[in-house]
């Protein structure tokens, strides 16, 4: 799909987020396509800043990427541009005057992009603020891009779609979950239903569960006001970790088109049955070792309340209600400060109904205590390293057939092996909403069913058990789900 003459215009362009991924996606994207001259960026935000400073700051970020220092120079001196900007109408009604001189000086269609890199309070103002002004309609296309959180519960997410919708429709709005940009991600849905294989096994007939991780080994850092105000199952539950969720679970698109994919996430989400509180674990890490280095406790964080009951893990047990899950749990777990930065999904299938390769050649049943029988693991790994993972069982050619003894070995797949360097999440995600391609962005219907299953934990005050940095979670994790997949293990020893 060709990409259109355009002004991409950033709210919070003198923010981290612009600085880190927006500005070296947009420069990777016009330097790939080939087309720097049909993206002209104006950064906007309260800084009062000039157009150098703004292009000062793009160039030290592109640098800092590693990109070709003549290119850098060329692209922001010619295509960057910088208007500050408040909270009123005045201060509105003079970007859409430097957004109208922009498209007169390089003789551009009225097709416009708003990327809002805003701290989610101003989502709603700002939106009024574009629908007011005028902005959300042109002669060409116009389209507004926000970040996660969408609101704060299912009220607040209502409230928000609301106020989106009084400005924009639907087919404008691109909720963004960098999360979708990711290439595993994406290839689900290929591996899942270009592999007939594995489609077949899909199922409460073959699979005994599946798990979701996603674990980071790093803190709270410069974000403790926000995290603190938000939780875990804010930051990453709601969101990241429900889109997958989605993509495991739902039924084959009729088409691979966005509104059709998007339709079968929010079907399945609406069969997931909110989770019982004695099926979800709370954490916050206390002080520990992660990476050989001693960590502090997260209250002993700058900037977060000595008395904070803020959740920094989340361990949780769910229920499909559909012909397809039903009976099958699914386990997620996420969490800050753990054991290892990673991002994986497990899928675990049934084993055998008689286990016939036992020491001394007896079978077992291997629902039975002391009978050995690996199950077969499906392992999709989206960080750190994006590729997928089969695990079976083989015979070790040290023993003999009456007394066989099995191996687990692998098939893997990597996709930097075999692809070289994956595009960053952020260009994927760009492109397609200059494209106008929705496909990996969340509908409004999908956000509410999302916050459907999680408001409930928020207003049901669970206990927030400790735990040490450099674990895996509250050892409540484990009495929710013994031996988790990969082996982790906790201080005494058990999976």
């Amino acid at each position: 799909m060709s990409i259109d003459p355009h002004v991409f215009v950033i709210f919070g362009a003198t923010g981290d987020l612009t600085k880190r991924k927006l500005i070296p996606a947009l420069f990777h994207l016009m330097q790939n396509e080939d087309i720097a001259e049909r993206c002209h960026v104006l950064g906007t935000a309260r800084s009062d800043w000039s157009d150098d400073k703004f292009r000062s700051v793009a160039k030290e970020a592109l640098r800092n990427a590693d990109f070709d220092e003549a290119d850098i120079d060329a692209w922001c001196d010619q295509r960057l541009f910088y208007q500050s900007l408040g909270e009123d109408g005045a201060d509105f009604e003079a970007l859409q005057h430097r957004i109208e001189d922009i498209e007169e000086q390089f003789d551009l269609p009225q097709n416009r992009a708003f990327y809002l890199s805003l701290p989610p309070r101003t989502y709603g103002p700002t939106i009024k603020q574009l629908g007011e002004q005028g902005l959300s309609e042109s002669d060409g296309w116009t389209r507004v891009v926000i970040e996660k959180p969408f609101g704060q519960d299912l009220e607040s997410a209502k409230e928000l779609n609301d106020t989106v919708h009084a400005a924009f429709r639907e087919d404008q709005v691109f909720r963004i979950d960098h999360y979708l940009g990711k290439e595993t991600v994406q290839n689900l849905l290929v591996f899942r239903f270009a592999n007939a294989m594995f489609e077949s096994l899909w199922n409460r007939d073959r699979i005994e569960r599946v798990e979701i991780t996603v674990s980071e080994n790093l803190g709270v850092g410069d974000r403790a006001s926000y995290y603190d105000s938000s939780g875990h199952v804010r930051d990453m539950l709601q969101n990241h970790i429900t889109q997958l969720l989605s993509l495991v679970t739902m039924e084959p698109p009729a088409a691979m088109e966005g509104d059709e994919i998007r339709q079968e996430k929010v079907k399945a989400l609406r069969a997931v049955m909110p989770p019982s509180p004695e099926d979800v674990v709370f954490g916050q890490y206390s002080e520990g070792e992660v990476g050989g280095e001693r960590v502090p406790a997260y209250t002993d964080e700058p900037d977060v309340p000595d008395d904070s009951d803020t959740e920094t893990f989340v361990a949780l047990r769910l229920e499909i209600a559909n012909w397809r899950w039903r009976g099958v749990p699914f386990y997620i777990r996420s969490g800050k400060r753990l054991d290892k930065k990673r991002t994986q999904i497990a899928v675990v299938f049934q084993r055998a109904p008689i286990a016939l390769f036992q020491p001394g050649g007896e079978p077992c049943i291997p629902e039975e205590a002391g009978c050995s029988a690996e199950p077969n693991v499906l392992l999709i790994t989206l960080q750190p390293n994006e590729g997928f993972d089969l695990r079976f069982e083989v015979k070790s050619p040290e023993t003999n057939s009456g007394d066989m003894q099995l191996d687990t070995q692998h098939l893997s797949f990597s996709y930097r092996d075999a692809f070289g360097p994956i595009p960053d999440a952020y260009t994927t995600l760009l492109r397609d909403v200059i494209t106008g391609d929705q496909t990996l962005f969340v509908r409004s219907d999908e956000v509410e069913a999302s916050w459907r299953l999680y408001t409930p934990l928020l207003d049901a005050d669970l206990p927030v058990h400790d735990y040490p940095a450099g674990s895996w979670g509250p050892d409540e994790t484990f009495e929710l789900l013994p031996s988790w997949v990969d082996g982790d293990l906790r201080d005494d020893g058990r999976r």
